[in-house]
């Protein structure tokens, strides 16, 4: 078989054959297709002459190899940073500039704090120059142009929410950096240019439907065509679409599309070769055969098999056909199994947690039979399988009677469940209990010592507390009170008028404090004792709401760590003492977008530390216009089904996503006029249609008459 390729210098062409004489025998079975090099979570790996496999490198994960001109040089994108060979065996770390994070651990009441290379979204390399690289982390680009010896950044584009998936580097016709954010779309600097800013290029890509965004870019490729230009393709992450870029217009050319306008399918990893793209797509290595006229993908199921066949499992594989080329993302070859709901990884640990169909039980309503009875009823009649109780609520109340008295020091018993008669209730009908537990916000831990643990307010220098204004104007009535500390009268600046201030009925404790998450895990240690099948962390995150959230401050902020580093290390605790599947609570808007913007939930970083994740993709908490295309009243569907999937992708389906369903009304446009039985049916089938992964109704108040 054959394969296209451009043609080479004879002097490099005898380069690439003594690179690959070194891991390829000169017999039959050289010629047969396998990888070369691999990387996998424990390091990199090789074949000699004799197809003997070893370890070359272990100092960590493996993500991604970039070849670095002709010859073995290679670079190297781990868990730890960049990393440079010049002959796949010796290697040096090439970290100096990029950023750094800091993970705080806690084990035996004493802390340590560990620096650590940020967490790096891409590596590539300049075709034509490979002295000049390029990486990103989520809010910022990084130059590097001596071969990562030192790297500069060169920000991001102009806007505050984080969420770089994708860069890329040409030095022709001048040197250009590109990159791709998850919401906004693809942009390009010129570093050299005076006064160089970002531009945004997103002229031809597809949009996500109902918004005026281009749906998120995974990769950008450059390779130098037959006359020496650079040639830019890019895919994208949710939709089966590959662009080539046009100088001239400033836009992208539709080149390849794997199916219809609202088909979703994931495309990674372009890979150039001649007059051919390699990617991954779900399920499959495929190529691009651009020379055919018709643009036509054919499965590379050899290519796919090689990488099967590789010892440990492989994130990043090169092979050698010719020309060599490297291909990452390779989580995509089970994404199906995914969808399925066997997702590889760490939630195979707990099979038992997939699947689960279930609904949140009010609290109140377990203590005695009698109100128990109609949920039990419900669950039966809806052919449910799961329950999700609180146990530490919304306002940092403990919901059982702890054995372990210290508990108190932080919390507060409030009429008490019976857990060991409510948990043989559910086990005896086979239903699996999920044990909520607010995590961060936490009135109760708040006010105690001396208030210690709460989120400060820097300007009134007494605890942290959101609220928001309302300009009304003056009443004839007596003067209203504040008798329960929710709003407040203020002088407005026109004396007709004044101001009526509203407080948020949360206060937060610091998310940063090992001594809250040693609380919080150690509630949930009990829960498992007891006999819980799940812990379900909520509000796991940091405030969001109130006009006065710059004045938060947290005392408990170690040097350098930041939202993303305390949300890591409080799960890096958690996991080590919890024993039993842990799922995780967000909002729908990022586990839509690879994006933790105001609240640290980065699904990229929480699925290694979770088995479930449960986004919050409630159609009344969206904007109302928000995949809102025709027909309408499809809409629940339509985010149920993209957003578990989307989900799935940004986790490298590693985890599983049981997201929470709308079982309320809600006093907004589009529940006004949709809002009823199909409106929650609508959301079950999207996800089921999504996957295996389960979901789990909401309703306050214990209202489940709507679901199907």
């Amino acid at each position: 078989m054959s394969f296209p390729k451009k043609a080479l210098p004879v002097s490099v062409s005898r380069a690439l054959f003594l690179v690959f004489s070194v891991f390829l025998p000169l017999s039959a079975t050289a010629q047969q297709i396998r990888p070369v090099l691999w990387g996998t979570d424990a390091g990199l790996y090789s074949r000699d002459q004799t197809g003997r496999t070893e370890i070359v490198w272990s100092e960590g994960k493996v993500r991604k190899l970039v070849p670095l001109g002709q010859g073995s040089s290679w670079a190297l994108l781990a868990d730890n940073g960049v990393w440079v060979s010049e002959n796949s065996r010796n290697w040096e770390k090439r970290s100096r500039g990029l950023p750094e994070k800091v993970i705080k651990t806690y084990e035996n009441g004493k802390k340590s704090l560990i620096t650590e290379i940020h967490d790096i979204k891409d590596l590539e390399v300049d075709p034509k120059n490979p002295e000049i690289m390029v990486c990103a982390i989520k809010n910022a680009v990084y130059l590097s142009q001596n071969g990562g010896r030192n790297w500069e950044s060169l920000g991001m584009p102009n806007y505050r929410s984080n969420g770089i998936k994708a860069v890329a580097v040409t030095s022709l016709p001048e040197l250009t950096v590109f990159c791709s954010h998850s919401i906004y779309g693809v942009y390009y600097i010129n570093p050299r240019a005076a006064g160089a800013k970002w531009v945004e290029i997103s002229a031809g890509l597809e949009k996500l439907e109902s918004t005026d965004n281009p749906d998120e870019i995974s990769d950008i490729a450059i390779t130098l065509d037959a006359s020496g230009n650079a040639a830019i393709y890019a895919s994208q992450s949710f939709r089966p679409r590959i662009y080539k870029f046009d100088w001239t217009s400033k836009s992208w050319n539709l080149l390849w599309s794997g199916g219809a306008a609202t088909a979703f399918g994931p495309i990674d990893s372009l890979q150039p070769r001649g007059n051919s793209l390699i990617f991954m797509r779900e399920s499959g290595v495929f190529e691009l055969e651009m020379n055919l006229g018709n643009n036509t993908a054919r499965n590379r199921q050899d290519l796919a098999e090689a990488i099967s066949s590789v010892p440990g499992k492989a994130n990043c594989a090169v092979f050698n056909q010719g020309d060599r080329f490297c291909l990452s993302e390779l989580w995509l070859l089970t994404e199906r199994s995914s969808a399925e709901g066997r997702p590889p990884g760490l939630s195979t640990a707990f099979p038992e947690a997939i699947g689960k169909e279930g609904l949140y039980l009010p609290v109140n309503h377990a203590g005695d039979p009698g109100s128990l009875r109609p949920y039990l009823q419900t669950i039966e009649k809806s052919k449910l399988n799961m329950v999700v109780i609180d146990m530490k609520d919304d306002y940092g109340r403990l919901r059982f009677t702890p054995s372990n008295p210290s508990m108190l020091n932080l919390g507060r018993v409030f009429r008490p469940v019976d857990i060991d008669a409510f948990l043989k209730t559910m086990k005896d009908r086979g239903i699996y209990t999920v044990a909520r537990i607010v995590v961060f916000k936490d009135p109760e831990a708040a006010k105690k010592n001396g208030e210690r643990y709460a989120v400060w307010d820097g300007v009134t220098n007494k605890a942290w507390e959101g609220y928001y204004d309302t300009r009304r104007k003056k009443t004839n009535g007596a003067e209203e009170t504040d008798t329960a500390h929710v709003t407040a009268i203020l002088p407005a600046n026109d004396p007709d008028y004044e101001i009526l201030r509203t407080w948020y009925d949360e206060k937060w404790v610091d998310p940063y404090s090992e001594v809250i998450w040693d609380y919080n895990v150690s509630v949930a240690e009990e829960l498992c004792r007891r006999g819980f099948d799940e812990i379900q962390f909520d509000y796991i995150r940091f405030p969001t709401d109130g006009i006065n959230l710059d004045n938060a401050r947290y005392r408990w902020r170690d040097s350098g760590m930041d939202m993303d580093s305390a949300i890591e290390s409080f799960l890096l605790y958690a996991r080590s003492r919890i024993t039993k599947p842990i799922s995780l609570d967000i909002y729908g808007a990022n586990g839509w977008y690879r994006t933790g913007a105001r609240t640290g939930q980065e699904v990229e970083i929480l699925y290694k530390y979770v088995d479930v994740i449960c986004p919050m993709y409630y159609p009344s908490h969206f904007e109302q216009t928000f995949l809102a295309q025709n027909p309408p009243e499809e809409r629940p569907y339509r985010i149920y089904y993209l957003g578990t999937r989307r989900t799935l992708i940004i986790a490298r389906g590693r985890v599983i996503v049981r997201p929470w369903a709308q079982a309320f009304y809600l006093n907004v446009s589009y529940d006004r006029k949709y809002y009823n039985r199909d409106y929650v049916r609508l959301q079950l089938d999207g996800v089921r249609a999504a996957g295996k992964g389960g979901l789990t109704y909401w309703n306050n108040s214990g209202r489940y008459e709507d679901i199907p």
